[in-house]
């Protein structure tokens, strides 16, 4: 179970999630060579080996978690926060801790195991920002989230795992202090202006 400790120095959470290293890897020894489509949990007709989707673009008439898919949008696996309530705080002398509660999505952004961002066709590239959207748009209206954030890890050397194009979303219980005094900033602006 991963858990939020909170540095007392900086002032900010941070997240531990010793679990998040059984992970499978594609990027194990170099020179790297994929495994390509055969093995990859993200490749259509591999639906079953990943959990189950929460939002899709996908053909009419076709189900969830089967082929038919243009983006999918899945609960990480290997998540670093889990969607249980993490409201209760511990402190143990030094640092506090609390459970690492939140969301951690995979956006798979498209069935082709090769194709990736840049090589889109406008309106596949146009779906894939929808599904970043329509998430965000969701995750907003829980009230255990302060904070959310997209990221991909390109390739080996920036952490991806996987090698199928795919970005990721994870939502927080915390606000970072960096966005808090950006925020803040704002408003100090907003208000001087008004």
């Amino acid at each position: 179970m991963s858990e939020l400790r909170f540095d007392p120095v900086r002032g900010s959470w941070v997240i531990i999630a010793s679990e998040r290293s059984r992970r499978p890897s594609d990027f194990k020894s170099p020179p790297y060579q994929g495994k390509g489509e055969i093995n990859c949990p993200f490749c259509p007709g591999n639906e079953k080996g990943t959990p189950p989707e929460v939002f899709a673009f996908r053909a009419r008439g076709s189900r969830p978690d089967t082929p038919g898919w243009q983006v999918r949008v899945i609960p990480n696996k290997f998540a670093a926060l889990a969607p249980e309530d993490g409201t209760i705080t511990v402190s143990n002398s030094l640092f506090q801790t609390r459970q690492g509660s939140g969301v951690h999505e995979v956006v798979i952004e498209g069935p082709a195991h090769n194709t990736f961002f840049p090589d889109l066709q406008p309106d596949h590239a146009f779906l894939v920002l929808q599904s970043w959207r329509q998430r965000y748009l969701q995750l907003q209206h829980d009230d255990r989230l302060q904070y959310i954030q997209h990221f991909k890890n390109y390739g080996r050397a920036a952490g991806a795992s996987l090698e199928h194009p795919h970005s990721q979303l994870i939502a927080t219980p915390v606000l970072p202090p960096a966005v808090k005094h950006l925020i803040n900033q704002a408003k100090n602006y907003w208000q001087a202006k008004n």
